[in-house]
């Protein structure tokens, strides 16, 4: 006689209800809604949520009912933060919350205020005009600043060195430019470079939440990223996971998660798979390699004169200073672009100012 043990697994949760408990988490449990911060994440949530084309339960937005019937007194108090505020409002509405119609008004009084005026940087007067256009409120045509955003990214000199600001810049141009992959954003060649090496800068670095944007910025603009890239930003999706946390760690890699798996839709890869506990969570995922980039920048910086841009020459000079997964890194980095050669060229900086 032998006993027979089953062992049950547990039983999956539905798309809709971890997108519901998602949302909670999100407007409920890591910020309180006056922090800026709250802005900035829910409407990075609201925002990938609404790319990707979610369809939500009948009652996923309810924590944003209160918030909704405030709008219009926030933005006119806080008209500072116009960009985060049109942005939740317009993505809560496009997502189906019941009874919204409010966007088109916001958009009106922030055109007729002329808040993008209040903008020194381009990138931001890109945002405000996407997100006035989406309520037909971007009333006058800006070919200067179209000419300026593309006199950016048609610089790959600029991503060819280490500058997150830069790169992260590049892949939003890219974004505004495209609607979001809705329309050809009519880059250059030069433009595609200057991607390519950014991302050969994210992977260099193993900084996979900036990869991921510049994969899915690759495709908006109708090119096919590196395999190397994709495996990476799959993994890194894939391997994280939501914890419960009372504590809900504020610096954890929430953006890393929503931003990876938006980069797997827009790839045809699944995504948003991982199961989200009901209250506060917190975002973990396992270590990842260390990156080669800084060692190979400080290594540069050593060699003074003495460096020039020939990779093939460097190589000796820098790869015996890094560990294995540096050295891993590294190799994965040059098999994944055939442009790995004339970045190194723009990276070592030679010569004498």
């Amino acid at each position: 006689m032998s006993n027979v043990i089953t062992l049950h697994r547990p039983e999956r949760s539905t798309l809709a209800t971890r997108q519901t408990r998602l949302i909670r988490a999100f407007a409920d449990h890591r910020r309180l809604a006056d922090d800026v911060f709250w802005l900035k994440e829910n409407a990075e949530l609201l925002g990938i949520l609404c790319a990707t084309g979610a369809e939500l339960g009948p009652d996923a937005l309810a924590p944003f009912d209160t918030f909704y019937g405030q709008i219009e007194d926030r933005l006119r108090f806080f008209p500072q933060y116009y960009r985060f505020l049109i942005s939740i409002c317009l993505d809560l509405e496009d997502l189906g919350l019941s009874g919204g119609d409010k966007g088109a008004a916001l958009c009106d009084w922030a055109a007729d205020q002329g808040l993008a005026e209040a903008e020194l940087s381009d990138l931001q007067r890109a945002e405000a005009r996407r997100l006035l256009a989406r309520r037909g409120a971007a009333r006058v045509p800006d070919a200067a600043l179209d000419a300026r955003l593309h006199r950016f990214i048609n610089r790959p000199g600029t991503f060819s060195m280490p500058n997150k600001k830069a790169a992260y810049e590049l892949t939003h141009i890219v974004f505004y430019l495209s609607g979001y992959g809705k329309r050809d954003p009519e880059i250059s060649a030069q433009a595609l470079l200057s991607l390519e090496f950014a991302g050969l800068l994210a992977y260099l670095d193993q900084n996979i939440d900036l990869l991921a944007e510049v994969c899915a910025a690759l495709r908006f603009a109708g090119h096919v990223p590196s395999p190397i890239w994709d495996d990476a930003v799959l993994a890194a999706h894939r391997g994280c996971v939501m914890v419960a946390d009372a504590g809900s760690g504020l610096n954890d890699p929430y953006h890393e998660y929503l931003v990876t798996g938006w980069a797997s839709q827009v790839a045809g890869a699944p995504a948003f798979a991982a199961e989200v506990p009901e209250g506060p969570v917190r975002f973990a995922r396992p270590s990842i390699p260390v990156g080669a980039l800084r060692t190979m920048s400080e290594r540069m910086f050593e060699l003074g004169q003495t460096r020039s841009g020939d990779w093939h020459h460097m190589r000796g000079h820098v790869a015996p200073y890094l560990g294995p997964d540096g050295h891993e890194v590294l190799a994965n980095a040059e098999q994944s672009s055939d442009k790995f050669d004339a970045f190194f060229e723009g990276f070592a900086r030679a010569g004498s100012v």
